[in-house]
């Protein structure tokens, strides 16, 4: 795509632009309305079906949902496409540009997580648990790392490879997986982050390596 139709496709609303040149007024254009920037996180890890958004963003109604993707889609950081045969359906997925943004969705996540207005025990979607552990990742303690951890948030599976420091994650189905975690997002993040029991999920595998993956997470100390 040439730099051209970028900034064509790019350009925000006249009446809703800052008037300003700097990037950071033109990124709140592409993506600071309510709801844009969640949208478009809940594709970092692969395409999502319409019910699904609907489904892991639980604040946001259906009118608005289809008026953040049309936007989105528009300014070129999302776009639709149907999968083949059997499933037939419609998904949307965040373009090449639009996965360039997750180093700012992991930036916003640390900065923000130093409010001791942050609360930690509210709801959060299985893409956004699974980012967060991208972000909060202790790299040194990560650095002699070779595993596989699946994660199981209902029908979706995921599988995260912790090797030499870094976390890759991917969805798809958990085989060869040498832990896997099952339950709900939300339980996940109260063990990893809230010091809650890891009984209140199901952990199949090698439930030591399972407990020593928690410890590889830490938020950042509040401010103050």
């Amino acid at each position: 795509m040439s730099l051209e139709k970028v900034t064509a496709i790019g350009r925000a609303d006249p009446k809703r632009g800052y008037d300003d040149a700097c990037g950071t007024a033109h990124a709140l254009e592409l993506i600071g309305e309510r709801w844009a920037l969640l949208v478009l996180r809940e594709m970092m890890l692969g395409p999502r079906r319409f019910s699904g958004l609907r489904d892991d963003l639980p604040g946001i109604s259906a009118n608005v949902l289809t008026q953040r993707l049309g936007e989105l889609e528009e300014r070129g950081l999302v776009r639709r496409r149907r999968l083949p045969p059997p499933a037939s359906v419609q998904v949307y997925e965040a373009t090449e540009w639009g996965l360039e943004a997750e180093p700012i969705v992991q930036a916003l996540g640390r900065w923000a997580a130093r409010s001791p207005r942050h609360d930690p025990t509210l709801p959060i979607s299985g893409v956004s648990i699974l980012l967060s552990f991208r972000t909060m990742i202790d790299r040194a303690a990560a650095r002699d790392w070779d595993s596989r951890i699946g994660f199981r948030f209902g029908e979706t599976s995921y599988i995260a490879h912790i090797h030499h420091g870094s976390i890759d994650i991917a969805r798809g189905e958990v085989v060869g997986c040498d832990a896997l975690f099952d339950g709900e997002p939300t339980q996940i993040a109260a063990i990893v982050y809230g010091g809650a029991p890891l009984d209140t999920v199901r952990v199949d595998g090698d439930e030591d390596l399972a407990r020593r993956f928690l410890t590889l997470f830490t938020l950042p100390p509040k401010i103050g």
